[in-house]
């Protein structure tokens, strides 16, 4: 048996494996100490060497290996002190120095997410184990920070360490509300083309269900010339082509390639070849922090995405100042919707106002599909503060009196009696 020693009294190499102290021990018993590197032949010792150290049992001398327990890492310490708050989670660990931390904003609003920091803490130390491949963009991380990077890295389409991006193209990567929303708006895409059109052709905004005019609910100001925006999930595009118009540079993202298609369509059509088409999640963006001077999402990210994590990265793609504006469906509406969307919004209270969040569609008895968010009004206030936003505007939407009829499951006769739109006007801080 050929046998190196790489560390005296530590390790060494038995025909090709790497072995721990007690090969060394063995051999140094019957062979001496030598210098590091250097050959050793001792073949009559071979048996006695291979029965003493167990080369093929090591497993059964961890413990000879072990080492302290892990004092737990900025990211568990955050989720034991804020079990049930991401948000809390998320500032407690900026007000961490960076160093202690390893993390820039965006990766901490993904830690904050409700959607996955409990399984990806939890595994934060199991990178090495699992034999997962570290990006090398992410190897300059704390080694707690950068197993956890890892394992995130493999949920989200895109997320950003100090510059440097780090893609999954795998759909089952990413969170199963965003694959759901991708499946769901890829096979309804064609039904919402000639609404896409329509919008196309306005010269006015309107917003909502009931096409509120932007004179009544001005979400966008007339002259946009010299600022950049960002639409969170475009859709069919007519968002973005408004604040074209106005003389905006428009990034537009959507998580559905076939609504992404109509919205290229459109452009060609009208004109506009200046607009920046991505697919991809709102949640993580590709675009440097401070980007943009207004951002806007009318049912988009506003309703189909996870609110503590699209609202953090809205605020982190805006400059100081920069405004955020997102139109969706009232909390009151949705307690009033029956769980089943067998019927439209009544008078009973369906579900818990304060238990609102997740709302899943996909078992639904009437056009199944899709995963909703929504919270308490109280909820997403303490959600902008948080995060840094200072509301300008809150708007709850009534149907104008000319109103008829049921719109997405809303009759207008409830809609003028309550609200079942609200639009919010944020800046950040």
């Amino acid at each position: 048996m050929e046998v190196r020693l790489h560390r005296a009294g530590t390790h060494a190499e038995c025909s090709g494996h790497l072995v721990d102290r007690h090969v060394s021990q063995v051999v140094q018993a019957h062979c001496g100490t030598h210098p590091i590197g250097q050959r050793i032949d001792c073949p009559a010792k071979v048996e006695q060497v291979r029965s003493q150290v167990g080369i093929a049992d090591r497993a059964n001398r961890r413990e000879d290996l072990a080492t302290p327990a892990p004092v737990p890492s900025p990211v568990q310490e955050a989720v034991q002190r804020h079990p049930a708050n991401p948000t809390r989670r998320v500032v407690q660990l900026r007000h961490l120095a960076p160093p202690a931390v390893g993390l820039d904003e965006r990766l901490l609003h993904r830690i904050g997410s409700v959607d996955g920091i409990e399984r990806n803490a939890e595994r934060a130390h199991e990178a090495p184990v699992l034999g997962i491949e570290e990006p090398a963009h992410i190897r300059h991380l704390t080694p707690d920070t950068r197993q956890l990077a890892t394992r995130l890295g493999r949920r989200v389409e895109t997320i950003r360490y100090g510059g440097h991006m780090a893609e999954s193209d795998r759909v089952d990567d990413l969170p199963e509300h965003v694959i759901e929303n991708r499946r769901h708006w890829d096979r309804s895409a064609p039904n919402w083309a000639a609404s896409g059109e329509r919008a196309w052709r306005q010269d006015e905004p309107s917003w909502g269900i009931w096409g509120v005019s932007n004179r009544e609910l001005p979400l966008l100001a007339d002259d946009l010339s010299g600022q950049r925006a960002i639409e969170l999930g475009c859709g069919t595009g007519y968002v973005s082509a408004w604040m074209h118009r106005r003389g905006a540079s428009v990034y537009a993202i959507d998580n559905s390639s076939e609504q992404l298609a109509t919205a290229r369509r459109l452009a060609a059509e009208h004109g506009v070849d200046d607009i920046e088409w991505v697919h991809g999640n709102a949640e993580t963006v590709d675009q440097p922090d401070g980007s943009f001077d207004v951002a806007i999402s009318e049912y988009g990210a506003a309703i189909w995405c996870d609110p503590h994590v699209w609202i953090p990265e809205a605020h982190r793609l805006l400059r100081p100042g920069g405004c955020l504006a997102f139109l969706g469906n009232h909390p009151l509406a949705m307690i009033c919707m029956p769980a089943d969307g067998a019927s439209p919004t009544g008078l009973t209270l369906e579900r818990s106002y304060f238990g609102l969040g997740r709302l899943d569609w996909t078992e639904a008895l009437a056009d199944p599909g899709g995963i909703e968010f929504n919270m308490a009004i109280s909820s997403w206030m303490r959600l902008f503060d948080e995060v840094g936003f200072d509301v300008a505007g809150f708007h709850e939407i009534q149907a104008p009196a000319s109103a008829e009829g049921t719109e997405f499951w809303v009759p207008a006769a409830w809609a003028r009696r309550f609200p079942a739109e609200q639009a919010w006007e944020l800046v950040k801080r």
